[in-house]
């Protein structure tokens, strides 16, 4: 899937999600995905400590900074491209970080009901 002409969730052009930290599969700031994106990063959230432990718990460690990674890990606050399915597995279990629509892929719908998204929106400035 080309990033160029990427749709966000509300139909419009895909919106940067991050510059700092940099996030996206392409460590591009935006929540663009491709077949090799195994993960589909396409969900723009905005990091909450419940969100953040319960991936630690889960295996999925966003915490640790991995300098060899250019990851300074994870806080509150900071925006992240997240994995749909793990997103989709933290609103299940209650705690679904914020979500950015303008700035998360269309594709996100692919994985997790609209509704869900949409009842855990922000405004791209949020």
């Amino acid at each position: 899937m080309s990033r160029e002409g990427a749709l966000n969730l509300l139909g419009g052009p895909l919106q940067a999600c991050s510059f700092d930290p940099l996030t996206g599969w392409y460590r591009d700031g935006c929540c663009h995905t491709d077949a090799q994106d195994a993960g589909s990063h396409v969900i723009c959230a905005k990091m909450t400590l419940a969100f953040l432990n319960f991936q630690f718990e889960h295996g999925n460690d966003l915490i640790t900074p991995r300098p060899e990674m250019r990851f300074r890990g994870l806080k509150p606050g900071d925006r992240w491209c997240v994995c749909a399915l793990r997103w989709r597995e933290a609103y299940l279990a209650g705690c679904a970080p914020p979500v950015v629509l303008e700035c998360s892929h269309a594709r996100a719908a692919d994985y997790v009901p609209l509704d869900w998204l949409r009842e855990n929106a922000l405004d791209a400035v949020g």
